[in-house]
């Protein structure tokens, strides 16, 4: 078969690729190594992880929620596998969602490990018969990524059997709930993750080898909300390198000590969760065969998301940038607007990130921080969800929002929330940024009332020292 595009992986980025791409009249081909389309994101990713935490979430607030609003319910109880079968029916109505567009827009798909031969032309390896062929224009590489591994003291891999030692794959699917729970990394897949399993009754101990909670994030917002997750009853040892972890007929010992070297501890738990981050993920591909270019494990592009090989092309995970699902989103459709002739383009600088904890924590742009170290000239202004209507009648009043604008033209360079439905309020702030817009011009903006948005529009007023209701 001869395609224009070939399109290599079926996650967010690839299959967003590839439906853009026909949308403009592209032939094109999707190959996918598993059974499913969707990659990691709608597998074992983002879309379980959510239904997870949306069933956890709703468990406690039957526990512990909803006495204060007059609501008395019996004692409710956990149905852990009903749990994960609301998990699955999530998982595969999204994934049925892709073959259908698919379908719908007359992409042909092959199951199977695709290999890329030369420029052109693209190997599809099945379990079932001879391997085919595929002749294109174009390739793109949107493969994503997959867990990190973690090393011992010695140098060794520590080996997750997705039992006891649990990636985030088998964090998702455990069959009863862990009495102990160990969690190596405090970034947003430990803090999800951990979130749910201490919900459910786990005891969640996480490891981290930093001072802080969500390196990345800005440093004010991160350290508020560790003591909200602190007083939510996770256990934080910060400053605590891993040096151990080992099997044991119960569960599992981890070895670790101070990054200073001061002190050693050893816990026992009944499974621990490896949550050190994501590596991208080309294997079987053929790319040091054919000559891509690659560095520290990520394939090199240029602006418009070329390799150094005529007709090869890579965005998501495998490429440089924050490893999140909608930022492979954007690239795809920018390069395949840049393949049909129109100009496609990412802008960087207006990516938001989100842990969908509770409560939420969603960020866009700049950090203090990041802001102070390029000597920007800046001006703050937060508003905390306890002076907000809406929060105060939800019992949602942790958190707050942070505006961060330029001091001499006020615009907006970064906005940090932690609050209920901050990985929805972000957009606002998305959308201001874009069309770089300025503190003024979002206070200026009639909010409806009561709504938490409000909490926004008045960190925006804050900027000029002008908030209203604090």
């Amino acid at each position: 078969m001869t395609y224009d595009l070939v399109v290599i992986g079926s996650g967010p980025g690839g299959y967003v690729c590839a439906i853009r791409a026909a949308q403009l009249g592209l032939k094109t081909a999707v190959i996918e190594k598993d059974k499913t389309f969707g990659g990691t994101c709608l597998n074992v990713g983002c879309i379980p992880s959510k239904a997870l935490l949306h069933a956890s979430h709703m468990l406690s607030e039957a526990q512990y929620g909803l006495e204060h609003l007059g609501v008395i319910v019996s004692p409710p109880k956990l149905d852990l596998a009903l749990m994960m079968q609301h998990k699955q029916q999530t998982v595969d109505a999204n994934v049925n969602g892709v073959a259908f567009l698919f379908k719908k827009n007359k992409i042909d798909s092959y199951h199977g490990v695709g290999k890329i031969e030369s420029p052109g032309r693209v190997i599809v390896a099945t379990s079932e018969g001879a391997p085919q062929i595929l002749e294109t224009k174009n390739i793109v590489i949107a493969t994503g990524s997959s867990p990190a591994s973690l090393r011992d003291a010695s140098g060794a891999e520590i080996v997750k059997d997705e039992k006891i030692i649990l990636s985030s794959t088998g964090a998702l699917a455990l069959e009863a709930v862990p009495e102990k729970l160990i969690i190596i990394g405090a970034g947003v897949i430990g803090l999800e993750l951990g979130s749910v399993w201490r919900r459910l009754g786990s005891e969640v101990i996480i490891i981290e080898y930093l001072d802080r909670i969500l390196t990345g994030f800005d440093a004010e917002v991160a350290s508020r909300f560790q003591k909200i997750l602190e007083k939510q009853g996770l256990i934080f040892k910060l400053s605590s390198k891993v040096t151990n972890v080992s099997k044991t007929k119960k569960g599992a010992i981890v070895t670790l000590a101070a990054v200073d070297g001061s002190s050693q501890e050893t816990l026992s738990a009944d499974a621990v969760l490896i949550a050190t981050g994501r590596t991208p993920f080309t294997d079987q591909l053929g790319l040091d065969e054919i000559g891509v270019s690659m560095e520290r494990g990520r394939i090199l592009i240029d602006d418009h998301f070329a390799t150094n090989l005529k007709g090869i092309y890579a965005i998501g995970d495998v490429v440089r940038g924050p490893m999140l699902a909608h930022k492979a989103e954007d690239e795809g459709i920018a390069l395949a607007e840049i393949l049909a002739g129109q100009a496609g383009h990412v802008n960087y600088d207006v990516i938001p990130s989100v842990v969908y904890t509770t409560p939420e924590v969603a960020a866009i742009g700049l950090t203090e921080e990041e802001a102070k170290s390029q000597e920007i000239p800046i001006a703050v202004g937060k508003f905390p969800f306890s002076a907000n209507g809406r929060a105060r009648a939800m019992r949602e009043t942790d958190g707050l929002v942070k505006i961060i604008a330029h001091a001499v033209t006020d615009r907006v360079l970064g906005v940090h929330i932690i609050g209920a439905g901050a990985g929805e309020l972000i957009a606002e702030a998305a959308v201001l940024m874009e069309f770089s817009g300025s503190s003024e011009d979002l206070a200026r903006i009639c909010h409806a009332h009561p709504t938490l948005s409000e909490a926004v529009r008045e960190a925006a007023l804050a900027v000029a020292r002008r908030a209203l209701h604090i």
